[in-house]
């Protein structure tokens, strides 16, 4: 069988040309973080099953990639599994089986992972964490612009603060971050919502508070199916025209500014009007920064699929792109699931992937780079010749440049514009005669 040369469907390759810009974003966006009194933390790529499908990731949870047991156990379970297959449908379908073939898989996301590290790490932390995560998550998702199955996101979480404080710093931080490639309140926006809005608008409608998850979803389609194409799918549910009729007068004519998240929330009632208040003292505070450009607004339809959201939620949208470019929002019942005992926590996700497809297309390059030069070699220098070319070569990157050492082609110049495509834009020729002077 032919070895076959191109990636896995939904995986690529990184050419060099662009390996430069991301790892110079990488850079920037780590030291941005650090400057906010964040810490690097690194955890593992692979994670048990059981935390991976623990209801917590949502839809996420369907792309799963999954690992096979190993060895012994792995033929142990396809044993069974075959003999569940030849009984018969009177054994089942033999699904049990299948499922227990794995005993771990690829984290699809930072936020679970992190989780389970504070829970295992938390008497070494300080309190309340303020981490930072940066690394690769994989989804068995369909590919399309700015969506892989293998991409890289940058994560920063404050676990153990249950004031909006958390949530401040984390905007403020990304916020930062991304002006520095170009993306702020002119062309980049944050929209923000509560998970406590959400379901206090389907008890104040209502809506079966049991259906809250499934509700919720169809109310997230409100950026793509429109208002009319929200309450008629709730209606093809079964749901009372009345309840829909008002959950949908709740949410017109809402205001996008922080008023309007109060506003809101004290129509909702109840614990729903402390949410209100909440998302309109991060709105306000954030604003009220007079040296950065940050354009906010409340989206009372934002959702965001995961399970594991408890509170805030924020998503940023930039210009010439369909979908979010990061989000996140607050978790605090997830460290719980690990260690019994619920933990406040927080977090911000910049899409790494979406941001660089962004400025690949627009051509981005990384300033103040240093001057590349190619030293070319005429074929068949002398050893202590090329001990001097080494050493000058030494010399000039110790001073912050980048020097390149090639042997010299025939065609001189069609190697020079090839190198030149590459960034080299200044040349040394060392030829064996050089020797002789």
């Amino acid at each position: 069988m032919a070895f076959v040369k191109k990636p896995v469907t939904g995986m690529r390759d990184i050419l060099p040309d662009e390996m430069a810009v991301r790892n110079y974003v990488m850079q920037v966006i780590r030291e941005t973080y650090t400057r906010y009194g964040f810490s690097s933390v690194m955890t593992p790529i692979v994670e048990h099953i059981e935390n991976l499908t623990g209801k917590q990731g949502g839809d996420n949870e369907k792309l799963i990639f999954k690992i096979l047991k190993r060895g012994e156990k792995l033929s142990e379970e396809l044993s069974v599994l075959k003999e569940g297959l030849s009984a018969g449908p009177d054994a089942g379908s033999g699904e049990d089986a299948v499922s227990s073939l794995a005993d771990s898989g690829l984290r699809y996301d930072l936020t679970l992972p992190l989780a389970r590290y504070y829970a295992n790490n938390q008497a070494k932390l300080p309190q309340p964490f303020k981490a930072l995560q940066m690394g690769p998550v994989f989804r068995a998702d369909r590919p399309q612009k700015g969506r892989f199955r293998q991409f890289v996101q940058c994560d920063i979480d404050i676990l153990g603060d249950p004031t909006t404080l958390a949530e401040k710093e984390l905007i403020l931080a990304t916020t930062e971050a991304l002006s520095k490639f170009g993306f702020d309140g002119e062309n980049c926006r944050i929209i923000i919502n509560d998970r406590r809005l959400l379901f206090g608008l389907i008890s104040y409608a209502g809506l079966p508070e049991e259906d809250a998850e499934k509700i919720l979803i169809v109310l997230d389609k409100a950026d793509k199916i429109g208002d009319e194409g929200v309450d008629a799918e709730l209606l093809s549910l079964g749901y009372e025209e009345g309840c829909v009729k008002k959950l949908r007068e709740a949410l017109t004519g809402v205001a996008n500014d922080a008023e309007g998240a109060r506003r809101f929330g004290a129509l909702l009632g109840a614990g729903a009007a402390d949410a209100g208040e909440s998302v309109a003292d991060i709105m306000e505070s954030v604003t009220a920064v007079k040296d950065r450009n940050i354009c906010i607004s409340f989206q009372p339809t934002l959702v965001r699929g995961m399970g594991y959201y408890t509170g805030t939620i924020f998503e940023i949208q930039a210009e010439g792109f369909g979908s979010s470019v990061g989000g996140g929002g607050r978790y605090d019942r997830m460290i719980g699931k690990f260690t019994g005992q619920d933990v406040p926590a927080v977090g911000f996700s910049i899409g790494f992937e979406r941001i660089m497809t962004l400025l690949m297309e627009t051509g981005f390059r990384v300033p103040g780079a240093a001057v590349k030069t190619a030293f070319l070699i005429e074929k068949g220098m002398p050893s202590a010749r090329l001990g001097e070319i080494f050493d000058e070569a030494i010399r000039r990157r110790a001073d912050g440049g980048q020097v390149l050492l090639v042997w010299m082609a025939k065609n001189k110049k069609f190697q020079k514009e090839n190198l030149q495509k590459e960034g080299y834009t200044e040349f040394c020729d060392f030829y064996r005669e050089a020797l002789k002077n």
